[in-house]
């Protein structure tokens, strides 16, 4: 098997889906194969290697991956009768899990890796171009990728996510994470501040810390989350720092604290509570109650008054009543959410609720999932509403949608477009809100703005 014809002339696609720790094992797999010739490319017809990196939380994640390996099978079909070889793979948590399933439903597929193997591509390549045939690395190294993933990466743009911590150990019943993902690990901080200062040198300004459970962080050199926050918030040019996705049993003093001390953490956090009933949180085993939750929300609050809370929700967990759900709506107003994410429950195959009785009727989850949303979407438009009138500081990402418009990101992670120069991406700016819709902010410019140069060097 040939993938193309000399250095530099081979073309790669890589289709992402779920969170954004797969966006950044995306970034990295594009960084490994950079040294083999391969450049992107978004058409399959082009492409010359298509990794789909896939994720198995979302519903039906299997299902959809099969649909679109039945798509590729044509095109990497068609390329074969005129002479082109395609090299298809699939990564990420399916791949992880369903391994010999994948093999077995679409042969044509030629490497299947896990999501700590990414490291090994090259290698994969090699022998896929050899010797032909499946590629198959579903295991969990005892090295850590990080180990063998390259020490620079390429410029990343006014925001960049970094990766600090992987695996799970709370095994919450409806969550495959601690089966595809393996245990709970951290880098060492050497290793993530040296990352961070690579891409600060490149112009990133905003920097998302990753992790399954990112506060469960205990890397060397650091031990806490917020002892690694605070070593991030000393390098020059770093305007703003983010993480998730967190767990509340993770949630320590020191962490809070560092939500009032560090002005370069941004007074958003995505919290996942899933549920706001005790008995559904029980069966879980998420380790915290409703109450447990209200209280670190408080404790929040009132070390940053202006935190904002985004979170996960599972509606029809195997066993939630009526009674549960309305204690899930409960809690959801009285908290108040700037954003959410909402899902049916779906079972994942070989976890704990997937076996359990109770399996609540399509038709009531979809209900109760009508209902979920319908709050959060007046509730995400009351938070964007409560800005107008407002002024705050807003990082310039690039240029809007239309000619002399400029785009950026809230504290709060809304999207926000204004009028002004291109040349202020990068920059820090003050704004003032006087439009909101549920998704977005239009803000005008309330202040002279520095040259990028000059607010690198303050």
């Amino acid at each position: 098997m040939s993938t193309g014809d000399t250095k530099g002339t081979k073309r790669l696609l890589i289709r992402t889906w779920g969170c954004q720790m797969n966006v950044y094992d995306s970034e990295r797999m594009a960084e490994v194969l950079a040294p083999l010739g391969f450049s992107a490319t978004e058409s399959p017809e082009d492409a010359d290697m298509v990794i789909l990196n896939t994720c198995h939380i979302r519903e039906k994640a299997a299902e959809k991956l099969y649909s679109e390996l039945g798509r590729l099978r044509v095109v990497k079909d068609a390329r074969a009768e005129s002479g082109h070889a395609t090299v298809l793979a699939v990564a990420g948590c399916v791949a992880q899990a369903e391994g010999a399933e994948i093999a077995r439903r679409a042969p044509h597929v030629d490497l299947v890796l896990g999501p700590q193997t990414i490291h090994r591509l090259p290698e994969m390549v090699a022998r896929a171009s050899r010797a032909g045939g499946l590629v198959l690395d579903t295991d969990f190294p005892e090295e850590s990728k990080f180990d063998h993933l390259p020490a620079h990466r390429p410029a990343q743009g006014v925001t960049a996510f970094l990766t600090v911590q992987e695996g799970c150990d709370k095994f919450c019943a409806f969550c495959v994470v601690p089966y595809t993902r393996g245990a709970e690990a951290s880098r060492p901080a050497a290793a993530v501040l040296a990352e961070a200062r690579g891409l600060v040198a490149q112009g990133t300004r905003e920097i998302t810390l990753l992790g399954q459970n990112v506060n469960a962080y205990h890397g060397e050199g650091a031990g806490t989350l917020a002892a690694l926050l605070y070593q991030l918030a000393e390098i020059p040019g770093i305007a703003r720092l983010r993480y998730m996705t967190s767990h509340p049993r993770d949630m320590d003093d020191a962490l809070i604290a560092a939500h009032g001390d560090l002005p370069q953490l941004m007074p958003m956090l995505h919290l996942p509570v899933q549920s706001g009933a005790d008995g559904v949180l029980a069966a879980m085993n998420r380790g915290h109650t409703a109450d447990d939750f209200r209280r670190i929300v408080d404790r929040l609050r009132a070390a940053r008054p202006d935190l904002a809370f985004s979170s996960d929700f599972i509606v029809g967990h195997p066993g939630e009543s009526d009674a549960d759900h309305a204690a899930t709506l409960a809690l959801v107003r009285e908290i108040g959410f700037a954003s959410a994410y909402t899902f049916k429950y779906s079972p994942r195959p070989g976890t704990p609720a997937a076996r359990a009785p109770y399996q609540v009727p399509e038709a009531v989850k979809d209900a109760r999932l009508r209902e979920l949303q319908a709050l959060m979407v007046e509730q995400q438009l009351a938070f964007n509403n409560s800005r107008i009138g407002a002024q705050f500081e807003v990082l310039i990402t690039g240029p809007g949608r239309h000619p002399g418009q400029i785009a950026g990101r809230s504290p709060w992670l809304q999207a926000v477009h204004a009028e002004g120069p291109e040349t202020l991406t990068g920059q820090v700016v003050r704004v003032e809100a006087i439009a909101a819709s549920a998704n977005s902010l239009h803000c005008v410019l309330k202040e002279p703005q520095q040259h990028p140069s000059e607010q690198h060097a303050a």
